[in-house]
């Protein structure tokens, strides 16, 4: 089976997070999409996305492929729909296509023979803060979908453990004299990962491979610790992609952190504004500030970006990629891709330098600068905003 993804106005709508990947590289739960996919049909997938994307995530196209969209949270009839699809056949949910089997040239001409109504409610990614929204949700699934009939790594009598039932531990994780509540949702400790003493958990928690909880950390649900990261202090209902570091003091809420960031010692973020009105955040798409309907949302910041210490974010506030933010008082609500400070009037961020700082963080990881990804980085230091 031949599969691959896509997505329409969500690539744009998912900004700043998906300046550098495709959404179906985007976590949510323990997995991100194109993961979730693997599991559920083992099959070989690549994506059908943006030309400049295009040479580091090639799309794989045969004579016959399944064709999904990345940006919906698969259900499990879903899957059983999708696998019982006929060359030709599209599923469709309110008008919008959610899988076709057939060829590349079919698809993008919208040569369908038969459509196929899903009946069913998905739940739709097509906004940043999506991600934290529907977190707990994509949790659920993904601890069902990696642990069902596998038996867990045991759990050290040093802890203190709440519903142990409901917690998972890969082979090689490692907690000791940590306190873990899996009462109001699960907690997954991936392979490697670690819980350093005096950590409060309080589900649900996706630790993930090689991920790293800091001495005395306190972490609510529903958080996504990615794979590789390492996180200190206090951690609210945020994802943290992969590769990224939160490593000391100072609150995380009601964010997504994307990939090669760093938040220096006491970086916080604000969730709630004072008069607890709805939060806008910026939309890329039009330029402009967006309400979101919600009265929680704090960062989202793209990759490759850091904070100096004591940095203060406010609610709401959106990074592009590869900002450095450490200029006195609050950034504004929306930092710029490659600012050298943070503020509006900042200088930017020199190309070459960011080449440096991308290369000594990643080797740290033994992944590779690419030639690839320098192109790319260089194609949004006058692309991205």
């Amino acid at each position: 089976m031949n599969v691959v993804l896509f997505c329409k106005q969500e690539q744009q709508l998912l900004l700043p997070l998906t300046y550098m990947k495709p959404a179906g590289e985007l976590r949510m739960g323990i997995l991100t999409f194109k993961e979730r996919w693997q599991k559920l049909l083992d099959a070989s997938i690549s994506y059908l996305t943006e030309a400049y994307l295009s040479d580091l995530f090639p799309l794989q196209a045969a004579s016959e492929n399944i064709f999904i969209h990345s940006c919906y949270l698969p259900t499990y009839d879903l899957v059983n729909q999708i696998k019982l699809l006929k060359v030709g056949e599209v599923l469709k949910l309110n008008d919008e296509v959610i899988a076709f089997k057939g060829s590349l040239e079919d698809f993008q001409n919208e040569n369908f023979q038969k459509i196929i109504n899903f009946k069913n409610k998905l739940i739709h990614i097509n906004r940043p803060y999506d991600l934290f929204s529907y977190n707990q949700e994509a949790l659920d699934f993904d601890f069902q979908l990696l642990t069902k009939d596998r038996k867990s790594a045991s759990i050290s009598n040093t802890n203190g453990v709440i519903n142990p039932s409901n917690i998972f531990l890969e082979e090689g994780a490692k907690v000791e004299f940590a306190v873990l509540n899996a009462t109001a949702g699960s907690i997954y400790i991936g392979r490697d990962a670690e819980i350093c003493e005096g950590s409060l958990v309080r589900g649900g928690l996706a630790l993930c491979d090689h991920a790293k909880l800091n001495l005395g950390t306190k972490i609510y649900g529903a958080t996504t610790i990615g794979p590789w990261c390492k996180v200190g202090g206090e951690v609210n209902n945020s994802i943290l992609t992969a590769y990224s570091n939160k490593g000391h003091d100072g609150f995380l809420g009601n964010s997504v952190i994307g990939e090669w960031c760093n938040l220096g010692a006491d970086t916080n973020n604000s969730n709630l504004k004072n008069n607890y009105s709805e939060v806008k955040l910026w939309d890329y798409t039009q330029d402009l500030f967006e309400n979101t309907g919600l009265q929680f949302c704090g960062l989202i910041m793209g990759d490759h970006s850091k904070s100096a210490i004591n940095t203060q974010f406010n609610t709401g506030t959106v990074t592009g990629v590869f900002a450095n933010v450490f200029k006195v008082g609050f950034p504004p609500n929306k930092v710029n891709s490659f600012t050298w400070g943070g503020s509006s009037e900042s200088p930017k961020f020199n190309l070459e330098a960011a080449y440096q700082v991308a290369d000594r963080m990643m080797q740290r990881r033994k992944v590779e600068l690419t030639p690839e990804i320098k192109s790319l980085i260089a194609y949004l230091y006058d692309y991205a905003n």
